[in-house]
């Protein structure tokens, strides 16, 4: 029952967001300057630069598969590409989706969320608040925590938030995720960092008993 709750929250996890994913700020008042510091630390400033990112999001419960899907997008024109269970589908984030649609676009925002947090810290419509010296959950070590809650009507289920945790350079090392009504939460790793033209991406995310994995392969940005 544990990993099955996992696995609903691995489906559910940053598609209540308000999302731009199109390099462009949104401004807020409750945003502090570390956000946009963390962002450029992790290569937001090279993002404008990038024509397509391809990248496979795969999710391993007790060492078993559970899911296993393929992007390729093209942040210019925001046309998304999803490959899944042999079949593609194609479409334009800027314009009216059909149901299809949607439901890739729930899953593109998801996946992306996981592989870009650090640029959503600026791109997406949150609160975000700093606290520091605060207490990792997975490692026990004393780090800087940002709290970035959606609060706003927009995105899939909005009202979800999450607390990220960050070492002296800037690079997120873990995260809770708290779903909006309350009953649910998980915390991952952020680990196994490279750097894909400048963009800073952790290709690994476990849960503290390493029994969930999230993990990204087939990384291309060009």
């Amino acid at each position: 029952m544990k990993n099955l709750l996992i696995f609903t929250l691995l489906i559910i996890l940053a598609t209540g967001c308000k999302n731009n994913n199109n390099g462009d700020s949104v401004a807020s008042a409750e945003r502090p300057a570390i956000a946009r510091e963390i962002a450029k630390a992790n290569g937001l400033d090279k993002f404008n630069d990038v024509e397509q990112i391809n990248f496979t999001f795969n999710v391993k419960v007790q060492d078993s598969l559970r899911s296993q899907r393929s992007w390729q997008w093209k942040p210019e024109t925001d046309e998304v590409t999803l490959t899944e269970n042999n079949t593609s589908t194609t479409y334009k984030r800027d314009g009216e989706l059909n149901e299809d649609e949607k439901s890739a676009d729930q899953k593109f925002i998801n996946d992306t969320y996981w592989l870009l947090f650090p640029y959503q810290l600026v791109w997406s419509d949150a609160d975000i608040s700093k606290e520091e010296n605060a207490t990792a959950p997975i490692s026990g070590e004393k780090m800087d925590k940002l709290t970035v809650s959606y609060t706003g009507d927009g995105g899939y289920t909005p009202g979800d938030t999450y607390d990220i945790y960050y070492d002296d350079d800037l690079i997120l090392r873990e995260w809770v995720y708290k779903a909006a009504d309350g009953n649910r939460e998980m915390a991952t790793t952020w680990e196994n960092y490279e750097d894909f033209n400048g963009l800073k991406i952790a290709k690994n995310h476990k849960s503290p008993d390493g029994s969930f994995e999230l993990f990204f392969d087939d990384i291309a940005v060009k």
